[in-house]
C-alpha cells in the first residue's frame, strides 16, 4: 500500500519590503528591491587554506546545503563573485594575494572571515601568520570557532544577508566607505 503524500507545511516566504499596494500594483523603494535581490543571490568565492576549508566543504554538501540560501553559484574566479569567504590560516606572504583577489571581485563585495585564524591568527601567534585578515582587507562578518561548525558558517552567511538587505545603494559611494577603503590603501 503506498504511503500518503505529505506536503511541507512549514514553507516560509521572503518578507515583502515595505511599500504601498493596491489592486494589481505594488510600489516600494529601489533600495529595498535591490537589497532583496542581492541578499538572495550572493555568489561565494572560497579562499580556504586549512581545516576551516574542510568545514566549509561540509557546509556546501548535501546535509547542510548552502544553496538553499541563494549561494549555490560557487565560482573560483573573483571577477564573477561578490562574497569572499576566507577560511583558515593566512600567511603574511599570502596577504598581498588575498588583497589582489579582493580587488578583482565585482563591486559591491562582501567578506566573511571564517574561523579563529582568519579572524585573529588563531593559535598561530608567529611572525609568519597574518593576525587577522582585517589587516589587509575590510571584513563584514566574523565567524568564530576553531574550526567553526557548518551551522556557524551558515549563521555568518545569514548575518551577511541581513547586512546586504539593509545596505543602501549609495553606501559604496559615500564618504565613510571611501575613507574605509583609503585606510586600507585602496582607491
Amino acid at each position: 500500500m503506498p504511503r500518503p503524500v505529505q506536503y511541507n507545511t512549514k514553507v516560509k516566504l521572503v518578507e515583502m519590503p515595505k511599500g504601498y499596494s493596491g489592486e494589481g500594483f505594488f510600489a516600494t523603494s529601489l533600495d529595498k528591491v535591490v537589497g532583496l535581490a542581492r541578499k538572495n543571490s550572493l555568489w561565494p568565492l572560497p579562499f580556504a587554506t586549512s581545516c576551516c576549508g574542510i568545514e566549509f566543504m561540509a557546509t556546501m554538501g548535501s546535509h547542510y546545503d548552502l544553496a538553499r540560501f541563494g549561494s549555490e553559484r560557487m565560482a573560483f574566479t573573483p571577477r564573477q563573485c561578490d562574497m569572499l569567504l576566507v577560511a583558515g590560516t593566512i600567511a603574511k606572504k599570502m596577504g598581498p594575494i588575498l588583497r589582489e583577489v579582493y580587488l578583482q571581485m565585482a563591486e559591491p563585495r562582501w567578506v566573511i572571515a571564517i574561523g579563529a585564524c582568519a579572524s585573529s591568527g588563531g593559535i598561530f601567534d608567529s611572525y609568519s601568520v597574518l593576525q587577522g585578515i582585517d589587516q589587509v582587507i575590510p571584513v563584514d562578518v566574523y565567524v568564530p570557532g576553531c574550526p567553526p561548525r557548518p551551522e556557524g558558517i551558515i549563521d555568518g552567511i545569514l548575518k551577511l544577508q541581513d547586512l546586504v538587505a539593509s545596505e543602501s545603494l549609495r553606501r559604496r559611494t559615500g564618504p565613510q566607505y571611501k575613507a574605509l577603503l583609503e585606510g586600507y590603501g585602496i582607491q
